[in-house]
């Protein structure tokens, strides 16, 4: 079993249907680590020499910030995996490879997520937030809370509405491919070969004085950073080569509940059981025409297959997302230092998912009407987004409320489920 074993995965037209583009991802971590859902919106920031405190460390601030959706471990500052109020869609995965992992405290990949959504409007923007802020501080420090100690490189898919960038790292070295069209999915092995279009300035130069490549042979990322036969990679029994198989399948008629069903599957191990679990997910619509809103459904619970996929839209004001904001405890650094000490960061919604899940694991029967109710209200919320994408009407007043109305509904069906 591969820990925190991710998988992030794009469909872009003419694979897609509706010319739309599709992301999604299932974030695998620690089966008992709560994943929040939280809206942060757009900031100016007019003192500059103030500045911004990420997990570990602090960095310097820019004078504007875009508003932002993130699921993400609740005890840490960065997202596994979210969206901006432009479209840019990020999620990363942990790599390993020839170049040693830095254990000392700098940005968790996880933080360049939060990062790139905040201070990019567009993928490539974003990628170029990530790479800059990677050469400036660098990337390390523990990415789990307490317990054990777990450091890794990073790779990005980040997508919008008209192309996606899959960013691959190595410490401060790194290599991107631009996917305009089809198919492209990463998980926990680095991916790009001998197709890049933008790099590091010395990340040749580095793999041929460390002996990884020859400098005759055509130059494959990774073969040259990592220890795969890239040869092989898309015929071995791995996650990266079943996520792949998927979305080929279903190449040319990719919609978003396409996409769920691949994030909601099993046999492959993309949603995966045990002591790492999927813990939470995340799909989107981003439609190429941009009169159209994009549309961000996040689970905020761990496994999606007994789950509900809930809509977002970036509207002005909001209303906070409360059901899913994990309680916050002061002042975190000390909490971080206190490793036989574990808050309990489970939001009201993980709390009310579980305690159902508790109750129905023993009654096969209660299993399945619950399951019914929360593909009733699934299907409903879909038909509702679809109506807004097909007649290009947006009622402002209930998109504030949207994300949090469905939470309570979802909730609603666990708690009659405990009381019945």
């Amino acid at each position: 079993m591969e820990p925190f074993s991710c998988d992030t995965f794009v469909a872009l037209p003419p694979a897609t249907v509706a010319n739309r583009i599709i992301f999604g991802k299932n974030s695998d971590r620690l089966c008992d680590e709560v994943q929040e859902v939280v809206y942060f919106p757009a900031a100016v920031h007019d003192n500059l020499g103030e500045h911004l405190k990420c997990t570990y460390i602090e960095i310097d601030q820019v004078p504007e910030t875009y508003a932002v959706v993130l699921s993400r471990p609740a005890w840490l500052w960065g997202a596994e995996m979210g969206a901006n109020e432009h479209g840019v869609c990020i999620g990363n995965e942990a790599v390993w490879g020839r170049e040693e992992v830095c254990d000392e405290e700098a940005l968790l990949g996880m933080d360049l997520v939060r990062l790139g959504l905040e201070r990019a409007d567009t993928a490539e923007k974003a990628l170029n937030v990530i790479v800059d802020l990677l050469e400036k501080y660098g990337q390390g420090g523990n990415c789990t809370e307490g317990r054990m100690a777990f450091s890794y490189h990073n790779s990005f898919l980040i997508a919008d509405r008209n192309e996606a960038w899959i960013l691959e790292t190595a410490g401060k070295y790194w290599a991107a491919e631009k996917v305009q069209e089809g198919v492209r999915n990463i998980s926990n092995q680095l991916s790009i070969t001998t197709k890049i279009d933008r790099e590091h300035p010395n990340m040749r130069t580095y793999a041929k004085q460390k002996g990884w490549w020859d400098g005759k042979k055509e130059f494959d990322f990774a073969a040259a950073y990592s220890y795969l036969d890239t040869a092989k990679m898309m015929t071995s029994s791995g996650r990266y080569c079943e996520g792949y198989k998927l979305l080929n399948k279903h190449k040319g008629n990719i919609t978003f509940e396409t996409m769920m069903e691949i994030l909601r599957d099993k046999p492959s191990g993309i949603n995966m059981e045990g002591e790492f679990l999927t813990t939470a997910s995340m799909v989107s619509i981003l439609p190429q025409d941009s009169s159209l809103p994009c549309i961000h459904f996040f689970t905020g619970t761990p496994d999606p297959e007994r789950s509900v996929f809930k809509p977002f839209i970036f509207v002005p004001h909001i209303s906070q997302l409360l059901d899913t904001s994990s309680p916050t405890f002061e002042p975190e650094d000390l909490v971080k230092k206190k490793s036989h000490f574990k808050p309990d960061r489970r939001h009201p919604l993980y709390q009310k998912h579980q305690q159902a899940l508790e109750v129905v694991n023993n009654n096969e029967e209660k299993a399945k009407i619950m399951l019914d109710y929360m593909r009733k209200l699934e299907k409903e919320l879909f038909r509702q987004m679809e109506s807004i994408l097909q007649n290009k009407h947006l009622d402002v007043d209930k998109i504030v409320n949207l994300f949090p109305q469905c939470t309570k509904d979802e909730i609603q069906i666990y708690q009659s489920n405990v009381s019945s």
